[in-house]
């Protein structure tokens, strides 16, 4: 049995100054003031907080490819990226990985065979410290989504499907303009962008509603959780939920955030949104999305750190209580992903938890437990 006690206790809607008492890989109870068992850690006032359940990040896409030129051993890659997210507080982990070759990340490819590989290797060893599970990225209007889909569709550690569209002059990338730019950055001449554009849009109009209805027909009846990607407009909010999609991710403005919640959908935004202050691409600011309760959960995206960033953030950038905002990336992912057994301080619920301390302003975690077992 393990007693950590002199905590500030994040529950599901106040936070106390008490004791959690851990037995195997659960929970026992939780009880506000001190222990005085002569066993129990003391955790020297500092917060203690469910483990982070983060369902969408491709932080393992940056440790096969640290530099655009420089591939990385996909095994070594993906213990490091299991270490950068035990380290930031997440014990589970939904591996977003791209399905789909639109023309211009065809490493991406790769990534998705090797991570499925390295993560079936790697399952069951006792060897990653965070829980993984795969959320695989269909990019609709890919001639070879389907080929890559069929194979995995049915594995077992599939959580979430979700369904994209990163097409020019649509949902993120709407603003053709600065598409242009992006891509030019990347090395791609002016004249091959405006013919991929030209290609992409042609492809589309061909592909994607095709593949949409085949991958709503193929996850039919699995035990997925589906999502949409990037929604932009109200239409494509009223689409996805007449198909049975129920959470919205990244929505790019606040008219399809809104849209969703009022269809009782769930939101997901970026973390990273709410730490650097505002979207890398220029769409809604996540902390607005925040204080017009349009959201429900936080991806980390591209940073784990980010998550535990932004739960605390969120008090002072959209003015919600700490239990709020930590709820948003432990308890309201855990419920988008189906895990009912995470995501809480709660007797009975999984020993998944994380030791805070804030020093000037920036949360940082000290320690992780994940199954009652301490990792970090």
């Amino acid at each position: 049995m393990t007693i950590l006690t002199n905590a500030r206790v994040v529950l599901s809607d106040e936070v106390i100054e008490g004791t959690v008492v851990l037995d195997g890989q659960r929970i026992v109870e939780f009880q506000p003031g001190r222990s005085n068992s002569p066993g129990a850690v003391d955790l020297e006032g500092d917060v203690l907080m469910p483990g982070i359940v983060d369902v969408h990040t491709d932080n393992l896409e940056r440790q096969v490819q640290p530099r655009s030129n420089a591939r990385w051993p996909s095994r070594s890659a993906m213990l490091t990226h299991d270490a950068q997210c035990a380290v930031s507080g997440v014990t589970t982990v939904l591996d977003a990985l791209c399905l789909g070759d639109l023309g211009f990340d065809k490493d991406r490819i790769q990534t998705f065979h090797d991570g499925v590989r390295d993560l079936d290797a790697l399952d069951g060893t006792g060897l990653l410290k965070s829980e993984h599970f795969l959320h695989l990225r269909c990019e609709m209007p890919a001639d070879d989504v389907m080929e890559l889909f069929e194979p995995v569709a049915d594995h077992r550690l599939v959580r979430m499907v979700s369904l994209m569209d990163h097409s020019p002059g649509v949902g993120q990338y709407a603003d053709l303009a600065r598409y242009r730019k992006m891509r030019m950055r990347e090395g791609v001449s002016a004249e091959r962008v405006e013919q991929r554009i030209g290609e992409l849009q042609a492809q589309r109009a061909k592909m994607r509603d095709v593949n949409r209805q085949r991958l709503l027909a193929r996850v039919k009846g699995l035990d997925v959780v589906l999502a949409s990607h990037d929604d932009r407009t109200e239409e494509e909010i009223e689409e996805n939920h007449r198909d049975g999609i129920r959470i919205s991710e990244f929505p790019v403005s606040m008219i399809a955030a809104k849209a969703a919640r009022a269809r009782g959908m769930m939101v997901i935004a970026g973390a990273p949104n709410i730490v650097r202050g505002g979207s890398h691409s220029g769409n809604v600011s996540a902390a607005e999305m925040v204080r017009e309760r349009a959201v429900d959960g936080l991806a980390s995206d591209y940073v784990p750190a980010s998550l535990v960033e932004a739960a605390f953030a969120c008090v002072e950038k959209a003015g919600i209580t700490l239990a709020a905002g930590v709820a948003m990336v432990t308890a309201a992912p855990a419920e988008m992903a189906g895990l009912q057994d995470r995501g809480r301080i709660a007797a009975g619920m999984r020993a998944d938890l994380v030791r805070v301390r804030e020093f000037e302003g920036i949360p940082v975690v000290r320690q992780v437990w994940r199954t009652g077992e301490r990792v970090i």
